[in-house]
């Protein structure tokens, strides 16, 4: 979820929302947008991006009403601002109005950092809405977003669908909307297999899981599926190579309780009941054999081969044979 800093008042002068996360983004207006219109009703909104502010229009948004109203100007993309329009509001940071909220949206980086600069020194609130590269933060984000709901859901639910959904952080919010509200008490595994089934046969994790264990055909007909509904070759490889990778850590630790694991490790505690069921059958001479088809895998969906599809399966084959290597039938 964004993060916000210590001075969390949404109706600060400005409001400085950084990052590329468009859901986070949008949230973080719409924090603003309903905090001013509960002070105020009629208070009026203006949502305008680079190319609406031109020098000086900033100055006639911002001016004081006859009426005292609440205004909220909101400026997208503000990385992308000219450079006349810059100074107009690095000298409006200096002296904010009244009445008047300034939400500005920058997506970071060496871009237009004079503004980010300048909004911060001048005591901005911000929120942070960075893209969500990994799937431990969309992760989080899906056990935050039931938490935000009132609602339990397992560990094994919230994985299930991301699994199934993807890296879109708005499907899988309206997923767990969706799901709230249609499901009474606790939301498990189960539930989330019987409304996602057909997206979870096709995600990447489902791959890997089926080519950790051992079950070729499975794992294959789960790879063609993925390819065939636009799942990217690079989300399959990464999901490749998590999960061999979990095979091997936990086949070298020593043993424990799944929470003393956990926490040495860097696993949750259900994954580590998960890995152990797949890791049955190999061998440290799998693992390596596996991280090997894994890379090759990777190099060749990644440009270094002539069929990116044809490296994943050639991966998939090794890696479950991997899994069968003390006989795994």
């Amino acid at each position: 979820m964004a993060r916000k800093n210590a001075s969390d008042d949404l109706l600060a002068p400005v409001t400085l929302a950084v990052g590329q996360e468009e859901l986070l983004l949008d949230r973080a207006v719409r924090e603003v947008v309903v905090a001013a219109r509960a002070a105020d009703a009629d208070t009026d909104v203006r949502d305008l991006t680079p190319d609406q502010l031109q020098p000086g229009t900033l100055a006639e948004l911002v001016s004081p009403s006859l009426f005292a109203e609440r205004k909220i100007v909101v400026v997208r993309n503000a990385q992308d601002l000219s450079a006349d329009t810059v100074k107009d509001v690095k000298a409006y940071l200096a002296s904010p109005a009244e009445e008047i909220t300034l939400v500005l949206l920058h997506a970071g980086g060496a871009k237009g950092k004079g503004l980010l600069d300048a909004a911060r020194k001048a005591g901005a609130r911000e929120v942070a809405c960075p893209k969500m590269t990994k799937p431990a933060d969309r992760l989080a984000f899906v056990r935050g977003e039931f938490r935000t709901a009132g609602r339990s859901a397992t560990p094994e639910a919230c994985q299930a669908l991301v699994d199934a959904i993807g890296s879109d952080l708005r499907e899988l919010a309206s997923a767990v909307t969706q799901l709230v509200a249609d499901v009474e008490g606790t939301i498990d595994e189960a539930v989330v297999g019987r409304y996602y089934t057909g997206r979870a046969e096709a995600s990447s994790f489902t791959v890997a899981d089926r080519a950790v264990e051992g079950r070729t055909a499975e794992a294959l007909e789960a790879l063609r599926w993925s390819l065939s509904t636009g799942v990217a070759p690079v989300l399959i490889t990464s999901a490749l190579a998590q999960g061999v990778r979990a095979i091997g850590k936990l086949s070298s630790a020593r043993g424990g309780r799944p929470a003393d694991l956990a926490r040495e490790l860097g696993m949750p505690p259900w994954k580590i009941d998960r890995v152990r069921q797949q890791m049955r059958g190999w061998t440290p001479d799998g693992v390596s054999v596996a991280l090997r088809a894994v890379a090759e895998a990777d190099a060749g969906v990644k440009g270094g081969g002539d069929d990116p599809e044809y490296a994943l399966e050639k991966a998939v084959v090794t890696i479950a044979h991997a899994a069968r290597s003390r006989g795994r039938q």
